[in-house]
């Protein structure tokens, strides 16, 4: 196959310089590589070889496969040795200033048909774009760090740039071994854009009192199936990337509510508590592990209250199932009594909220989260509401972890942990496809190979189910009364009528 770019220049010489310097040229391309600091131009191409090296030694290159990629790296000592490229790749500091002047630059060496792209994560192409001559030949070309493990690229086309220079820029990325993925110019573009859900609903979990940083991990790796939690995330980006990112996103979006950062983000920012490489983050590390606290001990119960549930929990034959294999005393009359422990399973709502609307005594009322079937989590979540008495929590406690499964008990919350950040992410991916910044099967590749989900965040909608994802959004807006959780149309829509939130309009 032909090189669709036959000589490369990346400017930038860091980490993500380095990656993208290294595929082009394992794709056959001539790669000239320059920074304003020369000895990081000499530090980045030892770094490179050292990869070709070790790829080398595991097979998955031979030794003449080595040595011609080494060979096709070459180190350029001023802007003015680019001249020759057909595609110059930006990978310097986020600052609109410093892209714009580089480019107003680089645009009067390189030839009129050569491309500029930038490798921006959160600044608009078309903004960085304004002042060129030739903005056609311009586009966004975002990768994940590390390069070369992270196997997505977002083609971003600002508003003037030619159809045919994100199609030459997709093919490219294929030949480098990457999945391309199209997406309109708007704040975040895709990955960064549907990521915003993760994090930034958990601490709202945390800012709320409702459980603690690795309680929230547990839930949501266990329970949700998520690979990293959302604390141990951030603490692997590092709040220095990460905060600025979700406050460049919100102010991007007229400071849109389902963005809103967090103050706990910020404020451990400024305090130098970012995460891993800092040594502390929202965990302690030594020697580069977290230091984890335990998860409270099963309380031990002598004998266990009989248990009735709510008329109108959700998968309620599902939860008398599971009550039998533990062995529960069920009742089932039409209202507990006075001895029992009352079981509600709400979709969006709290606790306190069912236990007032279905007259239940709030002191033997506790919530479990039901948004997924039992047989398909690792961990069982309860949520307390501020009146239940402490023998009753241990008792649900003691009851729920006979079997061994993990038992988290949260204080009250609308929707519990994984129903709202599920519920959170499927409604931002919903409205991400509602304006159509990529297609439904653009952004469910984005997510799953730039973010690690389990599933793309549409699948995840159609999996817990879309009129249940819109229960909770609809009733932890009225628990909460905050415009943060309105449905968007696209899950409306498709909720409304049963229709999969993966189906796009002919």
């Amino acid at each position: 196959m032909k090189v669709v770019y036959t000589t490369v220049g990346v400017v930038g010489a860091g980490a993500m310089g380095q990656g993208i310097a290294q595929i082009a040229a394992q794709a056959g391309s001539t790669v000239r590589l320059f920074d304003t600091q020369t000895a990081a131009i000499a530090r980045a191409r030892e770094a490179i070889f050292a990869q070709w090296d070790r790829l080398r030694d595991k097979g998955k290159l031979d030794a003449a496969q080595a040595e011609a990629c080494k060979a096709r790296l070459l180190t350029a000592d001023t802007l003015a040795s680019l001249a020759d490229c057909d595609l110059v790749v930006e990978a310097v500091v986020e600052r609109l200033d410093v892209k714009k002047s580089l480019f107003a630059e680089l645009e009067g060496l390189v030839s009129p048909l050569a491309v500029l792209a930038t490798n921006t994560s959160s600044l608009s192409v078309t903004a960085i774009a304004a002042g060129l001559k030739r903005p056609q030949q311009f586009a966004g070309y975002h990768f994940f760090n590390p390069v070369p493990l992270m196997k997505v690229v977002e083609v971003i086309a600002g508003l003037k740039t030619a159809p045919a220079v994100c199609a030459n820029l997709a093919d490219y990325a294929r030949q480098m071994g990457h999945t391309p993925v199209q997406a309109q110019d708007t704040p975040g573009f895709i990955v960064n854009h549907a990521g915003r859900g993760y994090g930034t609903e958990a601490l709202r979990i945390v800012s709320e009192g409702v459980a603690d940083f690795a309680t929230i991990d547990r839930i949501l790796k266990d329970q949700a199936g998520f690979k990293l939690g959302p604390f141990e995330l951030m603490d692997l980006t590092a709040l220095d990337v990460s905060h600025p990112v979700m406050e460049s996103i919100y102010r991007q979006y007229y400071d849109e509510p389902r963005y809103r950062p967090s103050t706990i983000t910020a404020q451990r920012l400024a305090g130098g508590m970012v995460g891993r490489k800092a040594g502390e983050g929202f965990y302690r590390y030594a020697d580069g592990k977290a230091e984890l606290p335990a998860e409270p001990a099963v309380p031990q119960m002598a004998e266990l209250p009989p248990v009735w549930v709510s008329s109108r929990a959700t998968r309620r034959a599902e939860l008398y199932q599971l009550l039998k294999d533990l062995g529960a005393r069920i009742e089932t009359g039409q209202s507990p009594s006075p001895a029992a422990l009352t079981l509600v399973a709400p979709l969006g709502f709290d606790v306190t909220t069912v236990a007032v609307v279905e007259r239940l005594d709030p002191a033997r009322t506790l919530g479990i989260d039901l948004l997924i079937e039992d047989s398909a989590t690792k961990r069982r979540v309860l949520a307390t509401n501020p009146a239940t008495r402490a023998d009753m929590r241990d008792a649900a406690h003691a009851l729920f972890a006979r079997d061994g499964k993990p038992v988290s008990v949260i204080r009250d919350s609308g929707g519990f942990v994984t129903q709202r950040v599920l519920a959170t992410i499927v409604n931002i991916a919903a409205d991400i496809c509602q304006q159509r910044i990529c297609s439904p099967r653009d952004l469910e590749t984005a997510v799953t190979l730039g973010l690690g989900y389990p599933l793309g965040p549409l699948a995840l909608g159609d999996r817990c189910g879309p009129t249940n994802v819109l229960e909770v959004l609809f009733n932890m807006q009225t628990v909460y009364g905050d415009p943060r959780y309105r449905p968007s149309p696209w899950l409306r829509r498709r909720g409304a009528i049963g229709l999969s939130l993966l189906h796009e309009e002919d």
